[in-house]
């Protein structure tokens, strides 16, 4: 008896996608300097902010909350 062979297609690896989205959002923030003074609610919630929407920071747009 023979079983039909199974094709498929090559799945990148999500996981993977998101911590290198991340780190980079990590480095990008922390050169904006979103990571410095982090002694409150507001800089922390910018700094989590600048670090999800890091493309927002290359266009020059300011995620600094106040």
């Amino acid at each position: 008896m023979r079983y039909a062979t199974v094709s498929s297609v090559p799945q990148t690896n999500l996981s993977l996608l998101w911590v290198i989205y991340l780190v980079a959002g990590g480095i990008v923030s922390a050169t904006h300097h979103y990571w410095q003074h982090l002694h409150a609610i507001k800089p922390v919630a910018s700094a989590i902010l600048a670090t999800l929407l890091w493309p927002l920071l290359l266009l020059g747009i300011n995620l600094h909350v106040h």
